[in-house]
């Protein structure tokens, strides 16, 4: 199949994409990214896709695998652990919680120990704080999965040691 042709029958399940995107996300913009999304990344890994295979699948699982990712990275990014008394923060919103000096101090004690890291290691582990998975940051940086594991592990471990010395307020 040429490039021309998956393209052309990529494009002609627009209507089809865009109706599963909207089951998906119940929200019409966020269906319209979904579908974006999904079209960069069939385009981008063509190459993968067998020509006697059925194209339709293929894109709804890049789909519905897309949305999981994205709802998986956000549930990671607005998850709140609260190591207060009575579970005070958990109640309120957090627009009406104030950052003490003290753990903003420490927010930048560690963000700059993170800045200090050699690229090898800061680089993997920023993307997997940031909600990547491992595959994503291996296929991103070029390295196999394990390298990616065991840079992220070692890191976190340094960190834990040259951040010990440092009291964090609660």
């Amino acid at each position: 199949m040429t490039q021309l042709e998956f393209n052309f029958k990529l494009v002609s399940l627009k209507d089809n994409l865009s109706y599963f995107a909207n089951l998906l996300t119940s929200n019409e913009e966020d269906a319209k990214d979904l579908v974006q999304d999904t079209f960069v990344k069939a385009l981008t890994h063509r190459e993968q896709f067998q020509p006697d295979t059925n194209l339709k699948a293929w894109a709804y699982t890049i789909m519905k695998n897309t949305f999981i990712n994205n709802y998986r990275r956000s549930v990671r990014s607005n998850t709140l652990v609260d190591t207060t008394d009575d579970l005070y923060y958990l109640n309120n919103s957090s627009s009406s919680r104030d950052e003490s000096s003290e753990s903003r101090l420490s927010a930048n004690d560690i963000l700059q120990h993170i800045a200090r890291l050699e690229d090898s290691h800061r680089k993997p582990f920023e993307m997997h704080i940031n909600g990547f998975k491992y595959k994503e940051i291996a296929e991103s940086l070029n390295l196999s999965i394990g390298t990616v594991k065991s840079r992220i592990f070692f890191t976190r471990k340094k960190l834990m040691e040259d951040l010990s010395d440092l009291e964090f307020a609660n």
